[in-house]
């Protein structure tokens, strides 16, 4: 399972979120998402983490918190769906 960690502060690294969700267990993966255009993150984030019981226990403690000013959304992610977006009238965008 991947943890979707959004409303994340601008100044938030990879390390700031490593930090926060060892308390909960250990730490495989985090994604900081950049806008390709500007290369700025994008607010929010994505974690993975070796066990289901520590990724719900950081889940349930974590959403709603606040952290560096911000109030963070913290749930499950919810797998993609496909590379098709609005307006393209559902022909596949090339990536």
């Amino acid at each position: 399972m991947t943890i979707y960690v959004g409303n994340l502060s601008y100044r938030a690294t990879e390390a700031d979120l490593r930090a926060v969700f060892t308390d909960y267990g250990e730490v495989k993966r985090v994604v900081l998402p950049t806008d390709r255009e500007t290369g700025r993150l994008r607010g929010f984030a994505f974690v993975d983490m070796t066990e289901d019981a520590q990724e719900d226990a950081a889940i349930a403690e974590l959403d709603g918190a606040e952290w560096m000013g911000r109030q963070l959304r913290v749930n499950k992610a919810k797998p993609r769906e496909d590379n098709t977006r609005p307006g393209s009238w559902g022909r596949k965008q090339e990536i």
